[in-house]
């Protein structure tokens, strides 16, 4: 069996997904910290938009992603700085697309962390004389540790396994936006039954090692708690 047609679209998929969760640590960060501690009574109108892609159809995020991507929208002006016409369909709109669609999946347990620290800890860092600075990177952050590897493992498996915001926005371009997702559903299409099953299977065991490593993080979390 020609392996060639197998490692490429993983080899992309990996890529995607480290670039994802890498953008959604940076991004994440300051957005579950403020929803976790924050004081407007509104901030739950942003939780809510945050965790909206979790309760849309893939097919009706990917859409309006695809027309805000698209050349008429602000994916278009931005492609035009470079010479291009449109984000959509090229890894660039997957990574932006898929940074919306795997937000909650990073912000959540994010926030549960930040959420879970207690006042005293805080106060205590304070008192002795911490800037905001000094508190956050060498307090807050380590005591947060189990909420970015929940997320960071979850936003990945997602950013791996996405498939109809994929299909929206990417399409199925070789070497572009062929990743595992759009690979299966092509070698069904073509009846390659072979290839499909070997990748099939493959994320099987992905999504088996992902579930086992975020309870293993949970319970471990809970326990430092």
């Amino acid at each position: 069996m020609d392996l060639a047609p197998l490692i490429a679209p993983i080899m992309l998929t990996a890529l995607l997904a480290l670039s994802v969760t890498a953008i959604l640590v940076v991004i994440g960060t300051p957005i579950a910290y403020w929803l976790a501690h924050g004081r407007w009574a509104g901030k739950e109108i942003v939780g809510a938009l945050v965790t909206l892609p979790l309760v849309l159809p893939p097919t009706v995020l990917g859409f309006y992603l695809l027309l805000a991507l698209g050349p008429h929208g602000p994916g278009g002006a931005l492609a035009g700085l470079w010479g291009a016409r449109t984000l959509a369909f090229s890894f660039p709109g997957l990574v932006i697309g898929l940074v919306i669609a795997s937000l909650p999946f990073m912000v959540q347990p994010l926030r549960n962390g930040f959420a879970a620290i207690e006042s005293e800890v805080i106060e205590a860092g304070r008192t002795l004389g911490a800037s905001r600075r000094q508190l956050f990177f060498r307090v807050i952050l380590p005591l947060a540790r189990p909420g970015y590897l929940a997320g960071g493992i979850m936003a990945f498996a997602h950013s791996v396994g996405e498939f109809g915001v994929v299909l929206m926005i990417g399409g199925n371009i070789p070497g572009q936006t062929k990743v595992l997702s759009i690979a299966i559903y092509d070698f069904v299409e073509r009846l390659e039954w072979d290839k499909a099953h070997l990748l099939a299977g493959g994320m099987v065991a992905f999504g088996f090692v992902v579930v086992l490593a975020v309870l293993v993080v949970n319970r471990r979390g809970m326990a430092g708690g």
